[in-house]
């Protein structure tokens, strides 16, 4: 088990914070569990977590639907190691010695379940070789 010192920290970023940084956040702590500290955030975040969003991790085991979309601060973005933007443009901060990934994926806003399936296959498959990639690094 790691200690929060090499404990690696992702921060997903997208505008609404409804959607695509819900899913990865979601399957980042489901799938690593306590090895690596997770958040997520938006630019101008939404009210609430998409529905159709909330369904389709529903059909894969994992529960969002007591997540709430939260607003990017400045704060987040230094305390973690790795920002992982889906979307939000010049809106994320950029500060130096952050590891910083876009990852371009539809956005699940106003679609149906239908439309939301492979965008959350998509992210698990990108967050499966995330944990790969962070949890090596600090000998995990």
């Amino acid at each position: 088990m790691n200690t929060p010192a090499e404990q690696p920290s992702v921060l997903f970023v997208c505008v609404h914070n409804a959607g695509r940084s819900q899913m990865a956040a979601a399957f980042l702590t489901h799938l690593a569990g306590d090895r690596v500290q997770v958040r997520s955030a938006g630019s101008a975040p939404a009210a609430t977590v998409n529905p159709a969003v909330v369904e389709a991790m529903t059909e894969v085991g994992i529960d969002v639907s007591a997540e709430v979309p939260k607003v990017l601060t400045v704060e987040a973005v230094q305390a973690s190691d790795v920002v992982i933007t889906m979307g939000c443009g010049d809106t994320c901060p950029v500060f130096p010695g952050k590891r910083y990934l876009d990852w371009e994926l539809q956005d699940p806003a106003g679609q149906g379940v239908d439309a939301v399936r492979p965008i959350r296959d998509e992210i698990e498959k990108r967050i499966r070789g995330l944990i790969g990639e962070i949890t090596s690094t600090v000998g995990a």
